[in-house]
């Protein structure tokens, strides 16, 4: 959701679907007060009778040096962008107290937690990640896991094999559930035009994929473009994708509406079934 607050593009979207579970993909918190930010997801949740699940991720916000004196004019060099501000947005959300006052006073009623509580709120966090360390913090911390199509290179220079690294590094210290993100494209129902567009689009980003990338050594999962049998059989090939527990689909930024409208439609009615879902 690159132009809206996260929270509040699902808060949107709780008033109008029902069924649906509501993701946030990766709220970078080097941005968030995990104070505030679990008053919003607690309340987004409890609009959305339980369905969220909110993600996040550590570091400091990029472009740091150019944002920190508008983000945090005054404490920029004290704030810690570490796990540490993950473990407080997850008590938060727990109900942990988060002051010794509470009660009433005048008219006033203060409580000593975030409010409102979203119970069940706190197994439905994840963290998205893409090392070794990463994976086994959110295992042993007791979150759900998000790889992505973007993960760091230790000890292999293949994007499959570090992934799955992670997958299984994650499950051995008791993690949750795993979920797989990758940009897939289906061109079913698309048209000659929209299908020459896609593979444009596709071949651009194919080079970053071939070998590790800057001092982080980042490496990067190819798109996946072709008919929704053709997307199938790539995906079962995957190491890590036959041992998570769920997928997320990422929609490319820069398509048109009906471009979108062609490719939710073909996840839905072929994509989908080709992978074993159903609608409920």
């Amino acid at each position: 959701m690159p132009r809206c607050r996260r929270a509040r593009c699902a808060g949107r979207a709780s008033q109008r679907t029902s069924r649906i579970a509501l993701g946030t993909a990766v709220i970078p918190l080097g941005w968030e007060n995990p104070l505030r930010l679990a008053e919003d997801l607690a309340t987004v949740d409890v609009l959305s009778g339980g369905r969220l699940n909110p993600g996040v991720s550590v570091g400091p916000p990029m472009h740091w040096d150019e944002v920190k004196g508008a983000l945090y004019p005054e404490t920029a060099d004290a704030e810690n962008f570490g796990y540490d501000r993950v473990q407080r947005l997850l008590g938060f959300v727990a109900g942990e107290k988060v002051t010794g006052f509470s009660g009433v006073e005048g008219i006033e009623v203060w409580s000593d937690r975030v409010q409102p509580h979203a119970a069940g709120l706190r197994d439905r966090m994840w963290y998205g990640g893409a090392s070794l360390r990463s994976a086994t913090w959110a295992g042993a911390h007791g979150m759900n896991f998000l790889t992505s199509n973007v993960v760091t290179a230790e000890g292999s220079e293949d994007f499959a094999e570090n992934q799955l690294a992670h997958v299984r590094a994650f499950r051995e210290v008791g993690g949750g559930r795993v979920s797989q993100g990758l940009v897939v494209i289906p061109t079913d129902s698309a048209t000659p035009e929209q299908r020459a567009k896609y593979q444009d689009y596709v071949d651009k980003r194919t080079p970053r994929t071939a070998s590790p990338i800057g001092p982080r050594r980042m490496m990067f999962a190819r798109d996946i473009i072709g008919t929704s049998g053709e997307i199938a059989e790539q995906l079962y090939a995957q190491l890590a994708f036959r041992e998570v527990d769920e997928v997320a689909f990422a929609l490319p930024f820069s398509f048109e509406h009906e471009d979108y409208v062609q490719i939710l439609t073909d996840l839905a009615t072929k994509l989908g079934p080709e992978l074993g879902w159903r609608p409920a």
